[in-house]
C-alpha cells in the first residue's frame, strides 16, 4: 500500500476544504438553524412528541443525516471530477498507485469533510434542544459509515458526470427527496400501513432509523437490519468503483 500517495491526495483535498473553512461551517450552521425554526418551532408547536421523544430533539438525527449524505456526495464527486475536467486525471492514472489508493485518498478526504459538518450540526443542535446520546459508540459508527458509503457514491457520480450540472443532479433530485421521505422529520409508524410498507423500499430509512436509535434507543427498523443495509451499500459502491477502474469507463475515454 502506497501510503505516501494516499496521504498526498488526502492532504491536497483537505487543503481545498480548509481554504473555505468559514463558508464550509457557516452554511450548515445557518441551514440547521433555519430547519429548527421551520420544523422545530412551527411544526413542533403542533407535534409535542414522537415515540415519547421531544419533536425538536427527534429531528436532530435526520438533520445530521441530510447534511452528511449530501456533503459526502458533493465533496467526493467534485474531488474526482475536477481532475477529469482539467485533464490531470491522466497523470494520476500513470503514477505508481492503484485504484484502491486513489479511492482511499479522495473518499477519505470527502468523508472527513462530511464528518466535520456532522459534528458542527450536532453542536449547533445543542443550542436549540437538549440532546442525550444513548449509544455514543453506535452513533459514531453510523456517522462514519454513512460518510464513507455516500462518499463512495459521490466518487462514482464524479466519474459518471460529464459536466458540473450533473454533479448536482443526484444529490438534489434523488438523495435529498429520499432523505425527506425516509423518516428524517417523522416516524414511519405515523404513516398509513400501506405507506409504511412502501417506505421500507427507501434505503435511506435504514440509515436514519439506525442513527436515531443511537440517540434515543428507538428505531423504525431493527438496528441489525440498518447495519446490514449500509454494509451492502458500501460493498456495492466498492464493486462499482473496482469495475470502473478495471474497464476505464468514463476515465480513459
Amino acid at each position: 500500500m502506497n501510503w505516501t500517495a494516499i496521504w498526498s491526495i488526502y492532504r491536497f483535498e483537505m487543503a481545498r476544504f480548509f481554504r473555505t473553512l468559514f463558508q464550509s461551517f457557516l452554511s450548515p450552521v445557518l441551514s440547521t438553524s433555519l430547519y429548527f425554526v421551520v420544523f422545530g418551532a412551527a411544526i413542533g408547536s403542533r407535534i409535542d412528541q414522537v415515540d415519547g421523544i421531544d419533536y425538536g430533539a427527534f429531528i436532530v438525527p435526520g438533520l445530521i443525516m441530510l447534511s452528511v449524505m449530501t456533503q459526502s456526495i458533493s465533496n467526493a464527486s467534485f474531488g474526482i471530477y475536477f481532475p477529469k475536467f482539467i485533464g490531470t486525471i491522466y497523470e494520476l492514472l500513470s503514477a505508481p498507485v492503484n485504484f484502491l489508493e486513489i479511492v482511499l485518498g479522495y473518499v477519505g478526504a470527502a468523508a472527513t469533510k462530511a464528518l466535520f459538518i456532522g459534528v458542527v450540526i450536532l453542536g449547533t443542535s445543542t443550542l436549540f434542544v437538549d440532546i442525550t446520546i444513548a449509544h455514543p459508540f453506535a452513533m459514531v459508527l453510523f456517522l462514519v459509515l454513512t460518510c464513507l458509503s455516500f462518499a463512495l457514491m459521490g466518487f462514482i457520480i464524479g466519474i459518471w458526470a460529464k459536466n458540473f450540472e450533473q454533479l448536482q443532479l443526484v444529490p438534489l433530485l434523488i438523495v435529498t427527496p429520499l432523505v425527506f421521505l425516509g423518516g428524517s422529520f417523522y416516524s414511519i409508524s405515523m404513516l398509513p400501513p400501506i405507506w409504511q410498507k412502501i417506505t421500507l423500499f427507501n434505503p435511506v430509512v435504514y440509515l436514519i432509523s439506525g442513527f436515531r436509535w443511537s440517540f434515543f434507543g428507538a428505531s423504525d427498523v431493527p438496528v441489525a437490519t440498518s447495519l446490514m443495509a449500509i454494509g451492502f451499500f458500501t460493498a456495492l459502491c466498492l464493486a462499482v468503483i473496482w469495475w470502473i477502474f478495471k474497464t476505464g469507463w468514463r476515465i480513459r475515454s
